[in-house]
């Protein structure tokens, strides 16, 4: 019997970990593979070894791991593998399957683009776009950027577009922050490239209301699972081959 283990990353927000859940619901109910789970890497319960357990108890015979990360870097290439290794030891009839992440996808910019507009209207020439990740010490983390910024740009025309991040690598947040403002003459809109709600969102936005309160023109998109495409990407991952 066919089973599907989603895997988020989890978090230290009640928030976010409510909106995931209600994501896969979702999923859930648009995929007729009668053994569903969703695990997480750490923070949230269940982690994957309880997740997998219990693909198990139900019956499962083959297992199809569907990451719910955007990018590969540390926990695509290493973490949910070494999670994974032991228990496929423990279970060595039982196949598994882990399918890649999301990665750069047309479909995912022409959303990212619709975010914005949902969020600030149309894009001015004069406006200025920061798109923040989590971050990453793996260098391909740059290189997807890159092309997530150019495709940002060739979509919405804006003055400039650039790159900032959370954590692990650089340019960091303050840094993207008072480069992308520093003579605007336009708007400053901030856009979160990160499937979920969570502390670090949470964080941004309060950042951006802080600098709303000084005067600044600036304003925060939303998390990327707000467009159904990101839904549909999913199911896709999880009943392709």
């Amino acid at each position: 019997m066919k089973a599907i283990l989603y895997i988020g990353h989890g978090t230290r927000s009640k928030k976010g970990a409510v909106e995931i859940r209600a994501f896969i619901d979702k999923v859930k109910a648009r995929i007729d593979v009668p053994i569903q789970e969703l695990s997480f890497l750490e923070l949230t319960e269940p982690l994957i070894e309880e997740g997998f357990e219990t693909c198990v108890e139900q019956g499962a015979t083959e297992i199809d791991v569907v990451p719910l990360f955007l990018l590969a870097a540390g926990h695509i290439k290493r973490d949910i593998p070494e999670a994974l290794s032991p228990l496929s030891a423990k279970y060595p009839t039982i196949p598994v399957k882990i399918k890649n992440p999301f990665g750069v996808q047309e479909v995912i910019l022409d959303a990212v683009a619709e975010l914005i507009k949902d969020s600030a209207g149309e894009v001015a020439p004069a406006d200025r776009l920061l798109i923040v990740g989590v971050g990453s010490s793996d260098p391909d983390v740059h290189v997807n950027f890159a092309k997530i910024a150019e495709g940002i740009r060739k979509r919405l025309g804006p003055e400039m577009v650039s790159v900032c991040f959370l954590a692990a690598t650089q340019p960091k947040l303050s840094e993207g922050l008072e480069t992308i403002s520093e003579g605007a003459k336009g708007r400053v809109i901030i856009v979160p490239y990160m499937l979920f709600t969570g502390l670090l969102l949470a964080d941004l936005n309060k950042t951006v209301r802080s600098r709303q309160k000084e005067g600044q023109r600036i304003l925060c998109t939303a998390a990327l699972s707000n467009h159904g495409v990101i839904e549909d990407i999913v199911i896709e991952r999880a009943i392709g081959e």
